[in-house]
């Protein structure tokens, strides 16, 4: 068979289209640059895998466990046609380059691309850490192949991630609720946020006093400065940090004033003669941070421009892709020599020679888990463009990212910044005789340095914060008099620990080495998504189910969620990616255990008993239990209660708990005050004369409604079915009948379950009321729904006033409705559903409005559809300015035009 003829082309292949366009601008004439658009394949689901192989050792988890756990893959039904086109590209191309990016999960792309696509030209994997001319002829001149060790370490992983979620997940549906997940990762964080959440419910606050103070010189008003009492008779004051989290004050030599000792302290010192007693001065001196990496950038864009993780990434990808910044998937902070030439030269040109330190600074990781040696996030290129030469090519929240970015590279390779430092100790003695001293601090910048372009953010602490502010204070020596006023007693609390946010979240995830930066935007999400976590402002707050589940796992699965084990398992995988170790003989001892260490297999095997009651019940009081149910937590007393209206005593009360209201502050107090004004759970409000059955009135998750109460059918009456056989003749046992859907009805809002009759009920359960049909036979009805009551004829749907005019409203009047023009857009008289007032990015008033496809947020700008598992009630500003800023770094919806397919020609008529 002859050769193939050469063509001269050459295939590229990369992920993203994006990044296609931005490299095929730098290779030469005959590269053919083509994206795959992701992984082209992965495991599938064990329900889709052929028959014969459901019965086998692969049928599990689509893995063969019985033989080194090797994966089945499936190309992706949505990537085929992509094969397709692939493969057809690679025909007519005499070499293929495999330019997936350089991480694990960019060579596992690269390695199924060589399975799946099996080319018969040379092959070369090509890797570049930015996309700009330089960094291509760079890469083009150190090509070399798959590294099979990472995507042994990426395949770990995944099989890894796929046995714990199917092994585990199973368990938490039979246990807490259905269609919940276990992560290996996920479970983790979602840990942390729980124990956070129960340090601040076990909190005690603890009440400590101060005393503050004005203090000046005879010179006038321009030298007086603020000073804060420091020590009583020598005894150092106590603070916040002097106590414990149970509100003990744990050190010694120190003395704790009350409001009365402090009271009386600031009326002994009202006319006592200050004196200066030492003055101390320090070098301040102040280093630059390191350039980003996944996780400082995501934490810094958190804190200063409030994105989320999830944002930030989107963003920082579109940058990639286009050519902006180096890749954005990095644990490591080193800068190249060519980017450290770039940063040195424009901080001198912008800020002057003296700015820049003597010799380049040097960056090394940090971080408990530091991989694959990727260079730190910069801007791209060998030298910088400044913000305002990208300005105009970028989008707003682009813009803001790249300034970032920026800054913080070229900060990092400038001068320290310096200064001194001020301490004044000063002291006077009470009428009483005690004798108070007084403290001030002040540091003064002489030299600015890389603060002139940057200075990192910081989250929120706790504790008094004694840090030294941006102040002079006045030139004053030992022994001079000073004079003071206004000294009054300030009360303080010891504050819990505070909540994690996505930024303070990342830093510890990090800290710890759980899971992996470039993941961890992903796993925020994740737990957020699942409903574990919810943002409250910026604060990740656990829901009661993540509770329940945090609970089962640390009581059944304690080492899979235990922090050091889950790092532990990055620090396997990197010996895995190193090719220190082999994937499936880890995996086997992890799955099946070995020796006296049980596997994952062994464990769920030999679970026992697990009590889903206490599972999902916390103690609030001796009698009150939070307890998570199939629709929610409610509260439930053990005591026999008398309910104030109808004076019944109650054996187990219930009352719901509001969703908005955070575990921490559901203390005893609060539980008793909802347990106190719950409204009765059901009110039985007589019978349906029609159909003989209870109607009843309800307190719902949703609301309140009214419904009928279908009795169960009695054994007499199953008895008594029409007996069915099977072909052989023998009588089939009796099928018990499907049970009738009960009618149900909201309330109106001008009725309540305690208000509410059982004419209105009956009328609300008869909904949708049907008005007769218009001229062309089309049946017309009115009902209630999520955003009011309105008029129905097949799809054509029109709102009405109030709910009352859902029992009066007549056909003639609907019809008349309906010969008017129906309103879209300008329909002035509908307000929004809600407001949350102006947008940090665009300025433009935030709203959520009814739409063709159910209801979004709009800026004017940009719109979002509100997520399915967000109700309106819950839908917060924090979460609609969020929804905002992930559509826009989605950037717009790129539409591909419809080809019409050629006419056929007519076949030839047969002779």
């Amino acid at each position: 068979m002859p050769s193939k003829a050469k063509t001269g082309k050459k295939l590229v292949i990369v992920e993203s289209p994006a990044k296609s366009k931005t490299i095929a601008k730098y290779l030469g004439e005959g590269f053919i640059v083509e994206a795959s658009i992701g992984h082209i394949r992965d495991l599938p689901q064990p329900s889709e895998l052929p028959a014969e192989l459901k019965k086998t050792s692969v049928g599990k988890f689509a893995v063969d466990i019985d033989h080194d756990f090797k994966p089945y893959y499936v190309v992706s039904p949505d990537k085929k046609k992509k094969v397709t086109e692939l493969k057809a590209a690679l025909k007519d191309a005499d070499e293929l380059y495999l330019a997936t990016d350089g991480d694990r999960e960019g060579e596992a792309i690269a390695w199924h691309l060589l399975e799946v696509l099996k080319p018969k030209v040379p092959v070369y994997r090509m890797t570049f850490g930015e996309i700009t001319k330089e960094a291509i002829q760079r890469a083009m001149g150190n090509l070399r192949d798959v590294d099979s060790a990472l995507v042994d370490a990426q395949e770990t992983r995944r099989i890894l991630d796929r046995l714990y979620g199917y092994e585990i997940s199973p368990v938490l549906w039979r246990k807490v609720a259905r269609g919940l997940s276990a992560g290996r990762v996920q479970s983790v964080v979602t840990r942390m946020v729980v124990d956070r959440e129960r340090e601040r419910m076990a909190f005690k606050a603890a009440s400590y006093w101060d005393l503050t103070g004005q203090f000046g010189t005879d010179s006038g008003s321009a030298s007086s400065f603020k000073a804060k009492l420091a020590a009583v008779d020598g005894a150092k004051v106590a603070t916040g940090r002097d106590f414990n989290d149970d509100g003990v004050l744990t050190s010694t030599n120190v003395v704790h004033l009350n409001e009365e000792l402090a009271a009386s302290l600031a009326t002994g010192l009202q006319d006592a003669a200050f004196a200066v007693r030492s003055v101390e001065t320090k070098p301040y001196t102040r280093r630059p941070a390191a350039p980003f990496t996944t996780s400082t950038l995501q934490q810094e864009a958190g804190r200063k421009l409030r994105f989320s993780s999830k944002s930030t990434m989107q963003i920082a990808q579109r940058l990639y892709e286009n050519g902006y910044i180096t890749y954005m998937r990095t644990d490591s902070s080193a800068l190249s020599d060519e980017a450290i030439t770039a940063a040195r030269r424009q901080a001198s040109e912008l800020y002057g020679p003296e700015y820049i330190p003597g010799s380049p600074r040097v960056y090394s990781n940090k971080a408990a888990n530091a991989q694959e040696a990727h260079e730190a996030i910069r801007p791209a290129g060998d030298s910088f463009r400044t913000p305002a030469q990208v300005a105009s090519q970028l989008s707003g929240d682009e813009f803001r990212l790249y300034e970032l970015i920026w800054k913080r590279t070229v900060a990092s390779q400038m001068a320290d910044a310096k200064g001194s430092t001020a301490t004044i100790r000063l002291g006077a003695v009470s009428t009483d005789g005690r004798d108070a001293e007084f403290s001030a601090s002040g540091t003064v910048i002489t030299f600015p340095g890389f603060l002139a372009a940057y200075e990192e953010g910081k989250d929120e602490g706790r504790g008094d914060d004694d840090s030294d502010e941006a102040r002079r204070l006045p030139n004053v020596a030992k022994g001079d008099s000073l004079t003071a006023s206004d000294i009054v007693a300030v009360g303080h609390e010891t504050s819990p620990p505070p909540r994690y946010t996505e930024a303070s979240l990342t830093a510890e995830l990090e800290k710890r080495g759980i899971g992996r930066p470039s993941t961890y935007a992903s796993t925020i999400s994740t737990i957020q998504d699942r409903g574990y976590v919810r943002k409250q402002g910026s604060a990740l707050v656990p829901s009661w189910i993540a509770f329940s589940v945090i609970r089962l796992l640390e009581q059944h699965f304690s080492d899979y969620v235990d922090y050091e084990f889950t790092a532990d398992m990055e620090g396997d995988l990197d010996k895995i990616a190193n090719g220190q170790a082999a994937g499936a003989s880890w995996l086997r001892h992890f799955y099946f255990g070995e020796d006296s260490d049980p596997g994952l297999l062994s464990i769920v095997n030999n679970l026992g008993e697990i009590d889903a009651r206490e599972i999902n019940s916390i103690p609030i009081t001796d009698e009150i239990t939070l307890r998570v149910g199939k629709f929610g937590p409610y509260l439930e007393s053990s005591a026999a209660t008398v309910d104030p209206k109808t004076g019944e005593v109650v054996e187990s009360a219930r009352a719901n708990v509001p969703e908005d209201l955070a575990p921490d502050e559901l203390t005893a107090a609060k539980a008793v005050e909802l347990m106190e004004t719950a409204a009765p759970e059901e009110r039985v409000l007589g019978t349906d004369p029609h159909t003989g059955h209870t109607v009843v009135a309800k307190n719902g998750r949703y609301g309140a409604y009214v419904t009928e109460i279908i009795p169960e059918i009695t054994a007499e009456e199953l008895a008594n079915q029409p007996v069915e056989y099977y072909k052989n003749g023998k009588p089939k046992p009796p099928k018990k009948p499907v049970k009738a859907k009960p009618r149900t009805g909201s309330l109106f809002k001008s009725m309540t379950v305690e208000s509410v009759t059982l004419d209105e009920a009956l009328q609300l359960m008869s909904l949708p009321r049907a008005l007769g049909e218009d001229a062309e036979g089309n049946l017309i009805t009115v009902q209630n729904g999520r955003f009011g009551p309105y008029l129905k004829k097949g799809t054509d749907s029109r709102s009405i006033g109030t709910e009352e005019e859902i029992f009066t409203i007549t056909l003639e009047q609907a019809l008349e409705i309906y010969s008017q023009p129906k309103q879209r857009g300008a329909r002035a008289a509908v307000p929004p559903l809600a407001e949350f007032g102006p947008d940090p990015v665009s300025e433009k008033n935030i709203v959520v409005k009814e739409g063709r496809f159910g209801p979004y947020i709009t800026d004017g700008i940009t719109n979002i559809t509100v997520p399915r598992a967000t109700s309106l009630e819950e839908l917060t500003r924090e979460q609609a300015v969020e929804l905002l800023a992930e559509k826009r770094a989605k950037g717009p919806v790129k539409r591909t035009a419809t080809r019409k397919a050629p006419a056929r020609k007519k076949a030839a008529a047969k002779k």
